[in-house]
C-alpha cells in the first residue's frame, strides 16, 4: 500500500525543483525499470504490483524500499496515460565532462531544446549511434523530466548528459586542447542553408550543434560553428515555396548521426 506521504513525495518529483532538491527521478514501466536494475544507477524505491515484486525479487537491491501497490495506487503516482505494473525512484547521477574523450569522439550540443519528448528521442538516437555525450544549454528541458526519461526508452541510462553554456563548453575544450596539444575538432551546425550533408566529408571527431525546435541555433552559439551543414529538402529542390518549414530536431539529429557513421 502507498501512503499519502509517499504519494505526495512521488508526485512532487514531477517538478524539477523537487528532483533537484532530493536528487531523485522517476522511471516507469517494466522494460525501463529492469534496465535501471541492471545499470549502475542507485535505486531509492520501487512501487509495484505484488506479482511484479515476486517475479523480480532477486534483482532488487537489499537497501531499496519495496512497496506493493494495486493498479489504482499506481495510477495515482504514474505520469503515463496507461500506468504500468512498476514505478521506480532512482538517484540522479553526476557525470564528469571528460575533455579528452569529447575531443577525440563525436558529441552533440543541444541549443535550447525545450520539448521533453524531443530531448528523450535525441538521447535515444545518440545511444543508437554510439554517441556517449550530449551537452545541453541550460535552457533545455530537464533530462530527468519523466517525459524525457520515458521517451529515451532506457537510453538515458547509457548516455551522459551535461549542461553548459555553449561558449563555456567550447572555451573549456579549446583550453584543454591547447594545453595538451590536441587538434580541436570541427563544430558542425545544422541550418536551412549550408553544405549538403550527403556530400559532407565528416572528420573523425567533432561537435554537432542542433538548434531549438522553432528558432534554430541562436546567434551567440552560431559564432562558434566552423562548418554549416544542411539536410536538403527533396520536395523543395524545384519549388522553394512548397516545403516544410524545418525538420523535427530529433529527426534531423538522426540523419546527421547516420551520415557521420556512414562516413
Amino acid at each position: 500500500m502507498i501512503s499519502k506521504s509517499q504519494l505526495t513525495f512521488i508526485r512532487s518529483l514531477q517538478q524539477k525543483k523537487f528532483r533537484s532538491e532530493h536528487g531523485l527521478f522517476v522511471a516507469e514501466g517494466d522494460k525501463l525499470v529492469l534496465e535501471l536494475l541492471q545499470s549502475n544507477f542507485v535505486l531509492h524505491s520501487v512501487y509495484a504490483t505484488k506479482e511484479w515484486l515476486n517475479k523480480n525479487a532477486k534483482l532488487l537491491p537489499k537497501d531499496c524500499q519495496k512497496n506493493d501497490a494495486n493498479d489504482d495506487e499506481l495510477a495515482k503516482i504514474s505520469s503515463l496515460v496507461s500506468p504500468q505494473a512498476v514505478v521506480a525512484v532512482a538517484a540522479i547521477p553526476t557525470f564528469e565532462l571528460e575533455d579528452e574523450f569529447i575531443l577525440n569522439n563525436f558529441s552533440i550540443f543541444l541549443d535550447g531544446i525545450r520539448d521533453p519528448g524531443n530531448l528523450g528521442t535525441i538521447v535515444r538516437v545518440a545511444d543508437w549511434f554510439g554517441i556517449k555525450n550530449i551537452v545541453c544549454s541550460p535552457d533545455c528541458a530537464d533530462v530527468w523530466n519523466s517525459k524525457v526519461v520515458q521517451a529515451s526508452m532506457g537510453s538515458i541510462l547509457r548516455v551522459n548528459v551535461h549542461f553548459f553554456e555553449a561558449k563555456n563548453f567550447v572555451d573549456r575544450l579549446k583550453k584543454y586542447a591547447s594545453l595538451n596539444k590536441i587538434d580541436f575538432p570541427p563544430v558542425y551546425g545544422t541550418f536551412m542553408t549550408g553544405e549538403n550533408i550527403f556530400s559532407t566529408k565528416f572528420s573523425a571527431s567533432g561537435i554537432v550543434v542542433i538548434g531549438n525546435e522553432s528558432n534554430g541555433i541562436r546567434e551567440e552559439t552560431e559564432q562558434m560553428i566552423t562548418n554549416r551543414i544542411t539536410i536538403p529538402s527533396w520536395k523543395a529542390q524545384n519549388d522553394l515555396t512548397d516545403r516544410p518549414e524545418s525538420l523535427n530536431a530529433a529527426i534531423a539529429m538522426a540523419i546527421v548521426c547516420s551520415e557521420i557513421r556512414r562516413n
